[in-house]
């Protein structure tokens, strides 16, 4: 939220006048005093403590009980933290928070831990049962399910046509992979986008077809799923907008986060979230990265909302390219061949992207010419080497300042890539959470057992004292903070197999991954990402203390509090 200089300069001098006053009048007392618990601070030093004093939404001092409760006053708030551990408010470095609002009113496709889908049949049913009892389908004629995953369905297959057909021959069904990268439709949605044998495949995308060579499949990658998908998706009431965006709110905010991304925003919700967050209202802070290469050099990209502050806790953060696409769904953009090439594939099969060098580099021109901070999207290593590429032509002709241009997942980043990506200030986003979700089908079919232990290789960038983040990539799993930090630090497969053990990170150094350096990929790191005097007073409480617990008990921690600015927004009723 904005903060005024004044309440900056306010807070700052709160903890001095303590210090120096002669009497009880002159003290300037706390709105909140959280005492007796264990503070990580998490600022450079790694200071612990027991208590924090809050004051108009920002920290006022920090340190012993002893000592915060001199802030006590008359009217401030006591927070008893009863020796439970606090952190800063999470920061999701890379998720789609409109997305995540979507998954939570459609149908939940995803395989065990997350959900009942293991086979087609699961699949089917559970679509039939969303038909039954979903007002999305009385409302708007249209079935919509999230997030199955061909690796983890006993088929091993994409569902096709005929598999979605035995649901509905009437109404179109869509349902989406877990990578949000491939798409699966019923005969009716492919008639509906004017999608035929005759259709040809669009740059950067394949429609695959069945026997003949020619009739499609239902299934869609890369952007011929993008180009129908959310032209399918319903023209929501603002009511509904209003519901689907709150719904998504709950799912951050019970994990603990307090400012989340918007990391592909499409024209329809870059028209609305400014207007609901304005109107109805965030409890969090919500930074968006439209889509530049769909929306093009649209003119709120000039506007007040692409900024460093936020407007009613909403604001534009720059933009967003996609180079490549999903290791898992098997389109992203390697050197090397797949261990495993997908079916009707070559053993030469590498993935492909989704831009020629010309076109990309003409996206992330006009993106520096504008001084936009720009996520790109880059799974494989050849999409990686195409981004290092690119931002040596740009370098070379203008100088990049302080860009923080984000290399967002980087999964299968080479070791020859990491002093690159340092030389010209390329911050790495990865994506841990592979580890567990997908690290089995990573070394068994998508890159073998040698690429895949070095999938996200955090050791490699700590190495090299290079910052970096760690992110949920909401929806396409959970934004599940405990299941962030524990795929990071244990790096442990479905299978228990620990997949890349130099790749473990300490408790504290995930934690700093999804606060402080977050904070700092954001350019936020000044107001947020630790619990310092004059920052924001984002907080998590949590019931145990993540660098003390055995690790691999991480995953079961629970957030009780989720506290924004000095307001608590959530509270854990179990």
């Amino acid at each position: 939220m904005e903060k005024s200089v004044i309440n900056l300069i306010l807070t700052l001098i709160s903890s001095v006048l303590f210090l120096v006053s002669c009497s009880e009048e002159e003290a300037i007392y706390a709105d909140t005093v959280y005492l007796n618990g264990e503070v990580i601070t998490v600022d450079e030093k790694n200071h612990t403590a027991e208590a924090i004093a809050t004051k108009n939404g920002l920290i006022m001092a920090v340190g012993s009980t002893e000592y915060i409760s001199r802030f006590n006053g008359p009217a401030t708030r006591v927070i008893e933290l009863r020796d439970n551990t606090v952190v800063p408010g999470f920061i999701d470095a890379h998720s789609h928070f409109a997305g995540v609002g979507t998954q939570a009113i459609v149908a939940n496709l995803l395989p065990a831990p997350d959900g009942p889908v293991n086979t087609i049949e699961d699949l089917q049913e559970s679509l039939r049962d969303f038909m039954e009892n979903s007002p999305i389908v009385e409302n708007y004629n249209v079935v919509i399910g999230f997030n199955y995953d061909d690796s983890q369905l006993k088929e091993m297959r994409h569902p096709n046509r005929h598999d979605l057909d035995a649901v509905s021959t009437d109404i179109p069904v869509v349902v989406m992979h877990q990578s949000g990268h491939i798409g699966a439709y019923n005969s009716k949605a492919l008639s509906l986008m004017g999608i035929t044998a005759e259709t040809t495949d669009p740059a950067g995308g394949v429609i695959e077809r069945e026997a003949d060579g020619k009739t499609p499949s239902g299934v869609m990658q890369e952007n011929a799923h993008f180009m129908i998908f959310f032209r399918l998706i319903p023209d929501f009431t603002k009511e509904d907008l209003v519901n689907l965006y709150k719904a998504g709110e709950l799912s951050y905010i019970s994990n603990g986060f307090t400012t989340v991304q918007e990391g592909k925003t499409d024209q329809a919700t870059l028209n609305v979230l400014p207007d609901i967050a304005a109107n109805t209202g965030f409890d969090i802070d919500i930074i968006s990265y439209p889509d530049i290469a769909v929306l093009g050099d649209i003119p709120q990209l000039h506007g007040n909302l692409m900024s460093r502050e936020y407007s009613n806790g909403f604001r534009i953060g720059g933009v967003k390219l996609t180079f490549d696409g999903s290791p898992q769904g098997k389109t992203a953009w390697f050197t090397e061949p797949y261990f495993e090439p997908p079916a009707g594939q070559p053993a030469s099969y590498a993935g492909y992207p989704a831009f020629t060098d010309e076109k990309a580099l003409e996206w992330l021109s006009l993106a520096f010419q504008n001084h936009w901070q720009v996520l790109v999207h880059t799974n494989g290593d050849a999409a990686i080497d195409q981004l290092i590429r690119l931002i040596e032509m740009i370098a070379a002709r203008q100088d990049l300042g302080d860009h923080r241009t984000v290399m967002i997942h980087g999964q299968f980043t080479r070791k020859d890539q990491v002093n690159k990506l340092k030389s010209l200030g390329i911050f790495p986003s990865l994506y841990p959470m592979h580890t567990f979700y997908w690290g089995d089908w990573h070394r068994d079919s998508v890159a073998g057992p040698e690429r895949a232990v070095n999938i996200s290789p955090t050791g490699w960038l700590m190495e090299k004292d290079i910052l970096f983040t760690i992110h949920s990539d909401a929806p396409v799993t959970f934004p599940n903070s405990m299941r962030i930090l524990d795929s990071a630090i244990n790096r442990v497969t479905r299978t228990d197999v620990v997949l890349g053990e130099e790749h473990k990170l300490s408790p504290l150094d995930a934690l700093k991954a999804i606060t402080l350096w977050a904070a700092y990929q954001n350019f936020e790191e000044k107001i947020k990402g630790s619990i310092e005097v004059g920052k924001q007073a984002d907080f998590v409480i949590l019931d145990a203390n993540p660098l003390s617990v055995n690790p691999r008990e991480i995953h079961n921690i629970k957030i009780l509090n989720t506290i924004n600015n000095d307001k608590i927004i959530f509270t854990n009723e179990q």
